[in-house]
This record gives structure tokens, C-alpha cells and sequence, in this order.
């Protein structure tokens, strides 16, 4: 396979999209609600678990397979990918974690911070590829 990186992280991320579908849709059904998330806590976490991984893993798999369809370097992009997907399922999990007003959950924070460096690993690299390289 040409891209094995990319293509992992994509079908691990295919898989938590689906868990994180069914549970959305499981809590619509149990509400019977069809639209909206009607205050309901439950439905609120599993909505937003699906919704913001379909949000930042599309952007992180276009970079990852741009990066090594240029030949960036395979353990790197390894680790990063690997740190966004340990991040993915700590955001979940911080998602279905009960909290205190205002507070995040551990899983949320080390979610959030995950993808946020992978983002911006991802961007700089790609853009210093772009200035240095001719490609």
C-alpha cells in the first residue's frame, strides 16, 4: 500500500466514526428525538463525539496523505498519527465522562491538546515542505 499511514489512521477513525454514529443514533431513539438534542445529556455527548471527530479527521487525513505521498518521513508521521487518534478516543471518552460545570474532563484536555499539535505539526510541516522542496 502507498500510503499505509494515512490509511490507517483513516479506517481507525472510520470505526470510531461509526461507534460514535450508532451511539448518536441510539440516543435519538431512545429520546425519539429526530432532530436537536432536546437538553438530554446523553444524546449532547454522543452528538458531539461523532460531530467533532467527523469535524478534524478529514483535514488531519488529507495533510497525513499529502505528507507521505512526498516521502516525509514514515516514523514521524507514524507518531503523529498515532497521537491524534490516542487523542481522538480521550476526547470521546472525555465527552461521556460526567464533569462540573466548566470543567473539562482529563480525556477532553489531553483531546483537545492532541489534536491541536497534530494540526499544527501537520501545517508546518506541510507549508515547510511547500518553501523548501519543488514538488
Amino acid at each position: 500500500m502507498t500510503l499505509p499511514v494515512t490509511a490507517f489512521v483513516a479506517a481507525v477513525c472510520a470505526l470510531l466514526l461509526l461507534v460514535t454514529a450508532i451511539d448518536t443514533v441510539r440516543q435519538r431513539l431512545r429520546l425519539k428525538a429526530a432532530f436537536g438534542d432536546h437538553g438530554d445529556a446523553k444524546l449532547i455527548s454522543a452528538s458531539r463525539a461523532h460531530g467533532n471527530l467527523a469535524e478534524y479527521a478529514p483535514i488531519t487525513i488529507i495533510l497525513l496523505g499529502l505528507l507521505e505521498t512526498v516521502r516525509a518521513n514514515h516514523m514521524a508521521l507514524m507518531i503523529i498519527g498515532a497521537i491524534f487518534l490516542i487523542g481522538r478516543v480521550g476526547h470521546i471518552i472525555g465527552l461521556y465522562t460526567p464533569s462540573e460545570p466548566g470543567q473539562a474532563p482529563l480525556g477532553r484536555q489531553v483531546g483537545v491538546a492532541a489534536t491541536f499539535a497534530t494540526l499544527l505539526a501537520l501545517s508546518l510541516w506541510t507549508l515547510w515542505i511547500l518553501l523548501t522542496r519543488n514538488v
